[in-house]
């Protein structure tokens, strides 16, 4: 798919979770929003968002739809990724409490536990300091959230809640905890699309 007036073309895994709102997002955001569900797809995109969701059922479409192979090749490759929740347990070094079958890509130098900030119904917001937006806290939306446990040197914490990371970046991508895209709050996926536009230009140099 061509990209359209220059726009960075961002990817939005399609098979579970929060799809639309992520979409929705990236317009404001001036990005071209591409829904991915096949490898054409996911080849042509300059970035990809990983949403929230159920980060087994996401890890097992992964490979029912031969995703997971191409999906690990375009990382390496250096494609930026926005990781929301369970996105962010996809790109984790290491899923604590995970099962034998789920997918830790090992993108992202964490170590995480699901849901270990509750049940569906203790779900939370909470204002939350994200240190390359500035002074102005981000409504951090909590459903279901991993928690962070451990965090490499090749991660840099950029927002922590009560004392534990709650938002990482590590060179061209990012991962939340919470869900950004359940806001009207569009700075962290503005950070994002920078982050790619920077990327596409660094690497058209």
């Amino acid at each position: 798919m061509p990209r359209v007036g220059g726009e960075p073309l961002v990817g939005v895994l399609a098979l579970q979770g929060d799809v639309r709102e992520h979409l929705a997002a990236l317009t404001s955001c001036d990005a071209q929003p591409l829904p991915v569900r096949t490898v054409e797809e996911l080849s042509a995109v300059d970035a990809l968002v990983l949403p929230g969701g159920e980060s087994t059922t996401i890890s097992r479409l992964l490979r029912v739809f031969g995703l997971e192979p191409v999906l690990r090749q375009r990382i390496a490759d250096g494609m930026p990724c926005l990781a929301t929740c369970a996105g962010l347990i996809l790109l984790s070094r290491e899923i604590l409490d995970g099962r034998g079958d789920e997918l830790a890509l090992g993108t992202l130098d964490i170590a995480v536990r699901r849901n270990a900030y509750g049940r569906q119904v203790e779900s939370f917001e909470s204002a939350v300091n994200v240190e390359p937006l500035g002074v102005a806290p981000f409504p951090g939306v909590f459903i279901r959230a991993p928690r962070i446990d451990a965090v490499g040197p090749a991660a840099h914490v950029i927002a922590s809640l009560d004392g534990e990371p709650v938002a990482v970046r590590q060179g061209a991508h990012l991962g939340l905890c919470f869900h950004p895209e359940l806001t009207d709050d569009l700075r962290l996926h503005e950070l994002f699309v920078r982050q790619v536009d920077e990327h596409l230009e660094s690497s058209a140099a």
